[in-house]
């Protein structure tokens, strides 16, 4: 009874509620986010109330996007999650880093601005449609992920990985080819067309 609610015309007052909500009963998953990167309204995007989301207006979460309790989403640097990510809980994205220009710059750190600071990082992330990352992996700036991916939980992800990767470790290393694992529940070869590598606009 629920879905078919807010999947009619009241879901964006719905999704409102829940957001509002969050503020006083965490967690709890969130349906529904207002992306203020392209200013639309991601109906069937979830994401937990007690996700930390960090300068929301460098962020683009596509549509069907999952992110888990207790993750942290840093998009000062810029941050891109595609269509039907799926994110476990306590996952870090980081698109900026300031340890060595703080360590560079000491006390002078505060006063000099972002964009001048020694040893200042500000690079952007990506991760590229249906990939899954595992509970308490952490991905660093600058790092593009594939489409199709599996990261395992506690991975620590330092470099880009090519789509369909089956990556895993600190620092992360390929282990493998989701292709590969899926052939495997449709028998010789991949012919459903709810499979995601199907969908005409990925």
């Amino acid at each position: 009874m629920f879905r078919k609610i807010y999947l009619s015309s009241f879901g964006y007052f719905i999704s409102i509620g829940l957001n509002l909500l969050g503020f006083f009963h965490k967690p709890f998953m969130v349906y529904g986010y207002f992306n203020k990167k392209p200013k639309v309204f991601r109906k069937y995007t979830r994401i937990s109330s007690s996700a930390k989301l960090i300068n929301r207006s460098n962020l683009n979460i596509h549509n069907n996007v999952w992110i888990g309790h207790y993750c942290l989403i840093d998009s000062i640097g810029g941050v891109e999650i595609a269509e039907g990510v799926n994110i476990s809980s306590h996952a870090v994205i980081y698109s900026h880093s300031s340890h060595d220009s703080i360590r560079l710059l000491g006390k002078e750190y505060i006063k000099v601005e972002a964009s001048k600071r020694l040893g200042y990082c500000l690079n952007s992330v990506y991760i590229g449609p249906y990939t899954f990352i595992g509970t308490s992996s952490v991905i660093l700036p600058g790092v593009k992920i594939g489409k199709g991916c599996i990261i395992g939980g506690g991975s620590v992800i330092n470099k880009d990985i090519p789509d369909y990767s089956i990556a895993v470790g600190n620092p992360a290393r390929i282990i493998g080819d989701t292709r590969e694992r899926d052939k495997k529940r449709f028998e010789k070869y991949i012919n459903d067309p709810k499979y995601y590598n199907n969908y005409s606009n990925l």
